[in-house]
């Protein structure tokens, strides 16, 4: 898979990814050095339990569509607001509003760093 050139492209490329259905092609998005949050409850970090988190979504059945509310880039660094969601059959599996922060890479592609998948939502209530 062809990595993003361009911040704003990370969403899309994202999705794309998550629907292979493939974990190295997954993970190739991601900045291994990085945080993802796929439960609210729960970020984690580390390869091991990082590739499980994103195992956890791989297992949802159906097609992922993300949606760019923004994306403001300063340098090598972008912050992303996105909307996304899981559906099959016409059902939606899981929708929510995320945050990602991006860091462009040393041979120009971007990766997420940080990608918190509810991030934005309005019942989110710091611990």
């Amino acid at each position: 898979m062809k990595l993003p050139m361009e911040a704003q492209d990370v969403h899309s490329s994202l999705a794309a990814a998550y629907n292979t259905g493939d974990l190295t092609t997954v993970m190739s998005i991601y900045d291994g050095s990085g945080i993802i949050v796929a439960d609210p409850a729960n970020p984690v970090c580390g390869k091991e339990k990082f590739e499980t988190a994103v195992k956890g979504i791989l297992a949802i059945k159906g097609k992922m569509e993300i949606k760019t509310v923004y994306c403001l880039q300063v340098g090598d660094v972008a912050v992303g607001r996105s909307e996304w969601r899981i559906t099959d059959e016409g059902q939606t599996k899981v929708a929510a509003k995320g945050i990602e922060l991006l860091k462009r890479q040393s041979d120009g592609t971007w990766r997420v760093l940080i990608d918190h998948a509810f991030g934005a939502e309005g019942n989110l209530v710091a611990q």
